[in-house]
């Protein structure tokens, strides 16, 4: 890829795309792939009719805020990029940073799904379905490029693009 530079616009919309994903796979994560991993056999109505029987819900609301706070804040790192003039590698660090603490904000999104499910099935309220170890995978390899990306840039400080 020599003599190719990419432009903090093109970061943007590639860190508000991969962000939104994530937290598109966390949602149907929280809502529909876990809940059919607790209940195997089960449709995901049966499964939700049935933690009704029990006096519990499958929050919605909730996590899907906390999930689209996530793409709001990736929208704001966009925004402000954009109109700061970041340097692309600046903006894609802000990014990753994003994407690495896509594992607490999965976490605190899914707590009360998964309880609600423990109490509902008498099971445990972590994750039965293995789909978060794509969420994980991405927030620690964020993590690792964050930090290479951290080292690199201490060499070269970018602030911002030149006009």
């Amino acid at each position: 890829m020599s003599g190719m530079q990419t432009s903090t616009a093109q970061v943007a919309v590639i860190g508000v795309t991969t962000v939104t994903a994530y937290a598109g796979l966390a949602a149907l994560q929280i809502l529909v792939l876990n809940p059919l991993a607790a209940a195997p056999g089960s449709s995901l109505g049966a499964i939700y009719a049935e933690m009704d029987a029990a006096g519990e819900t499958m929050p919605v609301t909730m996590p899907l805020l906390m999930l689209g706070a996530g793409v709001a804040a990736a929208i704001a790192v966009a925004v402000l990029s954009i109109r700061s003039r970041l340097a692309p590698a600046l903006s894609a660090l802000l990014f990753l940073l994003l994407l690495v603490f896509g594992t607490p904000g999965y976490f605190v999104a899914s707590f009360g799904p998964g309880m609600n499910l423990a109490d509902t099935f008498m099971i445990s309220g972590g994750d039965h379905s293995r789909w978060s170890l794509v969420l994980h995978a991405v927030s620690l390899g964020a993590a690792a490029a964050a930090v290479v990306l951290a080292l690199r840039m201490r060499r070269r400080p970018p602030l911002a693009v030149k006009a």
